[in-house]
This record gives C-alpha cells, structure tokens and sequence, in this order.
C-alpha cells in the first residue's frame, strides 16, 4: 500500500475492531429478541390449539346455528388486517404480505384495510389501497391487550353489518428460516373452513371426544371471538 503509512493502517485496524464489536452486540441483541419472540409464539399455540379443536368439533356437526359469526351474507364490504413490519432490510416479509393483497383478485379501492406496520401501509397506500385504520403503534412490542382492542373492534363491525367477511394477512413463524406469508378468512367461520384446515394440517388434536356443558351454539358465541383475538395475537408475535 504505497504511500500509507504504518500508524494510518495501525488505526484502520483499531477502526475495523471497533466496528466488529458494535455489530457483534447488535447480533446478541438480535438474537435475544429472536428467541424471546420465539418463545412467545411456541408458548401461544397449545392455547390457540385446543381452542380451535373445539370450535371444529362443534362446527364439523351437522347441526344448523344461527349464530351471526357462521352466517354467510351478502358482502357490501371486506375487511382486511394486514400485519407486516415497521422497518426494512427483512427480506420478503414485509412485500410476501403485501402481495397477498396486491396480487390478488381484488379491486384495491374496495378494501377496506387494517394495517399493521409502517412498511406494509406504506407499500398498500401506493399500490392505491384504502387505509382505514393504520396501526402501526402496536407493531413494535404487540400485546395480547393490543390484540384484543383490534379484534373487538373488527367484531364491533361484522356485528353491525358494516362489512360482510374480515380476513387476516400474516407472516406464519415456521422456523428461523421459513415464515409462510397467509391469508385466511376469520368471519364468518363455515364447515368448508374447517375441513380445508384439518385436511391441511392433518386432524390429529381436532377431532375430540367432548360434552359441553351450555348448548354448542352459546358457546361457540363465547369461542369464536377469543379465536379471532389469539389469530390476531399470532400473526403479530
């Protein structure tokens, strides 16, 4: 290295230490929040598995309810709750959410969109979406509270008719390596759901010997809406 001298590369080294050490403590950093948010969401899913075992047990039967929750009707209005990230440099987690939507077969004008994380409001605010709601604030440490506050609001609108189905946008934690970009239907819940879910994902743990107690439908009044919460929950962890 002509014309450097050996003091200059004596503090280029000194500089390179410097910075091998900031990011390595940003790596342990990281790697804490990982497996907390790990722990998080393999701790939730015994509750969110019963729980939806239950609702299938009593929805797979042949019984007619008339409950709000499992009626089809006319749909003037789709509700979405788009779940993605705030900040940048995570590969395709924030766009393989956001293409769910954009590359779907929907008249972006029509949606009537939740958003959750700056980036994924952003993108679907370009793309010509409607954000009624951005929810951004939640999206850094999200609490169960948190969860509950967006379910019982998105309840507070299928109830009053304001819109006819709501369906959840969300990254599924697989592994440290694969998340699953999702979309599923959380109102109204039908048989057909039901059945495409325990054939996708295998019927052991869902097809449960159980006696209740109050009658089926009271009670699937009562599950339903935890269901939708710990969904939300789950797709925010």
């Amino acid at each position: 290295m002509a014309g450097v001298s050996t003091k200059e590369i004596k503090n280029r080294i000194r500089s390179m230490e410097s910075t091998r050490q900031i990011t390595k403590a940003m790596e342990m950093v990281a790697a804490s929040k990982l497996r907390r948010a790990q722990a998080q969401v393999l701790s939730s899913r015994p509750y969110f598995e019963i729980l939806y075992s239950t609702i299938a047990d009593i929805a797979s039967s042949n019984r007619d309810f008339s409950s709000p929750y499992l009626q089809e009707r006319p749909v003037k209005k789709v509700l979405y709750i788009v779940i993605a990230g705030d900040r940048g440099l995570a590969g395709g987690y924030n766009s393989n959410v956001v293409k769910l939507i954009t590359q779907g077969n929907f008249d972006l004008k029509e949606l009537d969109i939740y958003a959750v994380g700056k980036k994924g409001k952003d993108a679907l605010q370009r793309a010509g979406c409607k954000i009624s709601l951005d929810c951004s604030d939640i999206c850094e440490e999200p609490t169960y509270a948190d969860a509950a506050a967006l379910g019982r609001r998105v309840l507070t609108s299928f109830a009053q008719g304001e819109v006819g189905e709501i369906w959840l946008a969300y990254t599924s934690f697989i592994n440290t390596v694969v998340h699953e970009p999702r979309l599923i239907r959380l109102l109204p819940v039908s048989k057909e759901d039901v059945d495409e879910k325990v054939e996708r994902e295998g019927s052991a743990g869902l097809k449960l010997q159980m006696n209740f107690e109050a009658e089926e439908e009271s009670i699937l009044e009562m599950l339903i809406p935890k269901y939708m919460i710990s969904m939300i929950y789950g797709g925010l962890l």
